[in-house]
């Protein structure tokens, strides 16, 4: 096979590319794909609710033991 080597000075450079974002710049915006479902960003956000109230909750042990 055929070994392609790149310097530490290229690599450092690829890295400020543009191509090198998350997610580049000139992708098109698909539900599911290159963004969330409208689905997901539902279960999100109810996720986060849930989290916040349980947050409210004081703690509580989660298993009584009879001493």
């Amino acid at each position: 096979g055929t070994r392609i080597i790149c310097d530490r000075k290229f690599l450092l450079e690829c890295k400020n590319s543009p191509a090198a974002r998350t997610p580049p710049c000139c992708l098109p915006q698909t539900p599911g794909v290159t963004s969330l479902a409208q689905s997901s960003l539902v279960k999100l956000e109810e996720l986060k609710e849930r989290n916040e109230s349980e947050e409210a909750v004081p703690d509580q042990d989660q298993f009584e033991m009879d001493i």
